[in-house]
């Protein structure tokens, strides 16, 4: 009687048999990246700003910056600390995060209304693509005499650049999102039955919201960089107006004070934008690095 031999199972690993082959086991790569860090990745941001920091109180220790143009990072901080006491800094910012917050509202409004309405319509396209691009090649300074002729000196020419500044920012990146949208998607839904009301809030939002939220990172820069250009415009409190009196009195302290907020309100603002990245975008998957 014949006997059957069974084949002998292979007692190597799986990750063994594909390093053989030259190949790579995907679970190792999960495994990998999944790894828990030990520093967490908001904190290795700071690596290149700290580093930056450290080189230049050293060039100011050993004399190759002059103290009277670039003062060492513990004068500055001293500058910063003697603002804070008095009481000056936490006014003039509270008056230009308000300025700020004022433009933010209305240009989101504005620019998310008319990216919708020129991005789901060709008509409306026709009407107002167009004159975004227009405003869009228009330096943002260039606006501010006419700004101060048509509503004064008060806060409205303030808060209207700003609101310009954003509006575009959203506007070109929503427009550009919502016509990036995948047509084949598009038609599957119709396919489906889904109505127009259904369509934009099914398909078209959800793929044009990584755009929308680029924008937004952008806006959020434009806003700060016209807030500067806005406290031009007869401001009697501001971080712009302080920067304009340290200017005048050269008090080179108080500039890089004013330089180092500025700094630290665009970096909050870029870590807010990541953060609702990662709440509304957590069904996409991209690369992070290595």
């Amino acid at each position: 009687m014949a006997t059957v031999l069974s084949r002998p199972r292979a007692t190597t690993k799986p990750t063994a048999r594909a390093s053989e082959r030259g190949l790579v086991d995907p679970r190792a790569v999960f495994g990998k990246r999944q790894r828990r860090q030990v520093v967490p990745r908001a904190l290795q941001r700071l690596l290149g700003p700290v580093l930056l920091v450290a080189l230049w109180q050293i060039l100011s220790t050993t004399g190759v910056f002059d103290e009277r143009t670039v003062p060492p990072p513990t004068r500055v901080l001293s500058a910063g600390i003697r603002l804070i006491a008095d009481g000056s800094l936490q006014e003039h910012l509270f008056t230009s995060l308000l300025r700020v917050g004022y433009g933010l509202a209305f240009g989101l409004v504005l620019g998310l209304g008319l990216a919708l309405v020129a991005g789901l319509s060709r008509v409306g396209e026709n009407f107002v693509d167009a004159n975004m691009e227009v405003l869009r090649a228009v330096p943002n300074f260039a606006l501010v005499p006419l700004l101060i002729v048509w509503f004064g000196i008060s806060e409205v020419p303030k808060i209207t650049l700003i609101t310009l500044a954003v509006a575009v920012a959203i506007y070109i990146n929503t427009f550009s999102a919502i016509r990036s949208v995948d047509a084949g998607l598009v038609e599957a839904a119709r396919s489906f039955g889904a109505r127009r009301a259904e369509l934009i809030y099914r398909v078209i939002v959800p793929g044009s919201l990584p755009g929308f939220l680029v924008g937004l990172r952008l806006a959020l820069t434009a806003s700060w960089l016209s807030l500067i250009f806005a406290e031009t415009i007869n401001a009697k409190r501001g971080l712009g107006r302080m920067m304009t009196d340290a200017r005048e009195y050269f008090r080179m302290d108080v500039v890089f004070v004013l330089i180092a907020v500025y700094a630290i309100l665009g970096l909050t603002s870029i870590l807010i934008v990541r953060f609702l990245e990662a709440r509304l975008l957590t069904w996409r998957r991209a690369y992070d690095g290595d």
